[in-house]
């Protein structure tokens, strides 16, 4: 019997959805994150993270999630998920120190109150070389093709996918229906190549290179999902647990 994609997925990876109360997990997505922003890619100053953990502001309101590889125990990747805020949702979300573009107060599209923000998507480079993805934060190459990664012998499309299962998840858990986000063109055509839609909130932006204001109202991303990539849907919705 063919093994489904998320069967193969939980032979190499474990996802750690949520680690805030979980002080060493933690300590591994903060070193990490230095890793990958200040000594790989130093888009964040090493000298005021002495202690080499990269930390930010917005960590306190944050949901922080890691990925493990099984076989070495390695911190593979993280993703945080930053909640809106009870007292004022509208002024603290990454994004609105970035963008001023007119979509991102349009409240019919994106509800304030359970809009939340997709940030610090990092994957390590040890896995990224492994992928001959090495310069990319997130692991995605410009030239990066499903197609071309199964020829080489790859048997997951991607793992990130387990970090879009953590937000989808800590979404459901927090009542969160819609993600705001600025990331690497090539993360996003990665991911709509396995059939996960955001739509563009405005043109690109300088940031740390150039950057995709973006957006995705959760219901029917993942319903077009289920549509388009059925093994995809299973993996990042824990096997229909979110997503119903």
């Amino acid at each position: 019997m063919t093994e489904s994609l998320a069967e193969i997925y939980e032979k190499y990876f474990e996802i750690y959805p949520q680690v805030d109360k979980a002080p060493e997990q933690l300590a591994e997505v903060y070193r990490l994150r230095f890793q990958v922003y200040c000594v790989e890619n130093p888009f964040e100053d090493s000298s005021y993270h002495p202690d080499g953990l990269e930390k930010d502001p917005f960590d306190d309101c944050s949901i922080h999630s890691l990925l493990v590889h099984r076989q070495t125990s390695l911190a593979a990747g993280t993703v945080r998920l930053v909640l809106p805020s009870e007292d004022n949702p509208a002024l603290t979300l990454p994004i609105n120190q970035l963008c001023r573009e007119p979509l991102l107060n349009d409240l019919n599209l994106l509800p304030r109150s359970t809009l939340a923000e997709v940030s610090r998507f990092a994957v390590s480079k040890n896995f990224r070389r492994r992928l001959g993805e090495a310069s990319s934060p997130s692991g995605v190459s410009t030239e990066w093709h499903e197609a071309q990664a199964r020829e080489q012998g790859r048997k997951i499309p991607h793992l990130c996918l387990g970090l879009i299962q953590a937000l989808v998840g800590n979404s459901y858990k927090y009542g969160v229906t819609h993600w705001s986000a600025v990331m690497e063109p090539a993360l996003l055509r990665m991911l709509k190549r396995v059939g996960i839609h955001f739509i563009n909130s405005g043109p690109l932006i300088e940031y740390h290179g150039w950057r995709q204001p973006c957006y995705a109202e959760l219901a029917p991303m993942l319903s077009q999902v289920k549509q388009e990539r059925p093994d995809v849907w299973e993996l990042i919705t824990d096997y229909g647990r979110y997503g119903q």
